[in-house]
């Protein structure tokens, strides 16, 4: 984690050099030249262990290779076409591989770059992982009246015959994402997210009913001083854009302390529905009134020129799975940022001030703050 200097990095195998370039500020570097061999070698390298990974609700596996990189691997479930089923709540959601895929892509595209790297690949199951598999797991895989090769491994949901993971006939797609550092090398500690959903069928959170709820998290810490809170806006702006409604918790690396990056995990339930903007994710913003000045910018930006979703399009056409978003996905993505804009132009409804004029980027805006408020004027035209 940036622990020395560049000749001893250049001799490290990619997934090592990739921890290295890990700071406070950023999971790697925009110029990273270590994330892309390594997804290079997570797509093609080939596969020597499979292990079911312990916890979570569904079924994930690490998948290590012969040159020792290793992934976390979220299989694929159901073809791109299925949406997020209409009487699923949130928390009983499918994930879906290709939303870690598209996540990925699109947390870089925004500059956070706080999102594990992420790849497709093709698998084969009978010599990727049947062939690989151990234990419990290896118990599990099966041929289906389809005579398709399946499997369903053991956790909380959807791990039983009636929900296996079927080839086509055994080939399967999955999301392949780069391993953060062991927690002996780098302690992650985990944190409740303020505006935690209830994940319940009937009950709602505090902050879906408290509308000074904002001004109670503001005097707790870490979200009383510093970045933590910004951090937040950001999360949601991300999780907004992909229609992600399952966030909470979150992680941050011990060793920075309180005054670093917020990780981008889990996103499996994003991208699950393409006609539905759930505003709801977008609370921290409105509730504060707040959000940070150069993610304002980042979205204007794509507003008023080249579109996200042409972003995004290019910048997933490079994936082996491609095309991993439908275009009406892209479409979505494109109305959620006019959307977002048009939630900071709001005016709180206590000082009558525009919410995106008075608290970006810790402070008041005035009116003569130029360099800050220009990008306001003829927001949406």
């Amino acid at each position: 984690m940036d622990m020395g200097p560049v000749d001893i990095q250049r001799s490290l195998p990619n997934a090592e050099r990739f921890w290295w370039d890990i700071t406070p500020e950023e999971l790697y570097p925009e110029d990273s030249r270590a994330v892309p061999a390594l997804l290079k070698e997570l797509a093609t390298e080939p596969i020597d262990e499979v292990v079911q990974k312990e916890g979570g609700t569904q079924l994930k596996l690490i998948l290590t290779m012969r040159n020792e990189a290793a992934a976390l691997v979220k299989p694929m479930r159901f073809p791109r076409e299925q949406e997020t089923l209409p009487n699923h709540f949130y928390f009983s959601d499918y994930e879906r591989h290709n939303a870690e895929i598209a996540a990925y892509h699109l947390d870089r595209i925004l500059g956070f770059r706080r999102a594990p790297p992420v790849i497709g690949r093709l698998m084969n199951i009978t010599t990727d992982l049947y062939a690989k598999a151990t234990g419990k797991l290896l118990k599990t895989f099966f041929i289906s009246p389809a005579d398709n090769l399946c499997f369903h491994g053991k956790c909380s949901y959807y791990c039983d015959t009636g929900h296996a993971i079927c080839g086509n006939p055994d080939m399967l797609e999955g999301s392949f994402a780069a391993l953060l550092p062991h927690s002996d090398d780098a302690e992650r500690k985990t944190w409740r997210h303020p505006w935690k959903r209830a994940y319940h069928k009937r009950r709602k959170a505090t902050w879906e009913e408290d509308e000074n709820y904002c001004e109670m998290v503001q005097e707790i810490p870490p979200y009383d001083k510093g970045r933590r809170l910004y951090d937040i806006m950001d999360m949601a702006v991300l999780d907004f854009l992909m229609g992600n409604m399952d966030r909470h918790h979150y992680e941050t690396f011990e060793i920075f302390g309180n005054e670093t990056f917020l990780l981008h995990l889990d996103h499996g339930r994003g991208f699950g529905k393409s006609q539905k903007d759930e505003l709801s994710i977008l609370a921290p913003l409105y509730q504060c009134c707040l959000i940070r000045a150069s993610t304002l910018r980042t979205l204007y930006g794509y507003h008023t020129g080249r579109k996200l979703s042409d972003r995004l399009r290019e910048s997933l056409s490079r994936d082996p799975l491609a095309p991993i978003l439908l275009e009406k996905h892209l479409v979505a993505v494109d109305r959620r940022v006019g959307i977002i804009l048009q939630v900071t132009e709001r005016r709180d409804a206590k000082t009558g001030r525009d919410c995106c004029c008075f608290q970006v980027v810790q402070k008041c805006l005035d009116a003569n703050d130029v360099a800050d408020t220009v990008i306001y004027n003829d927001l949406l035209v």
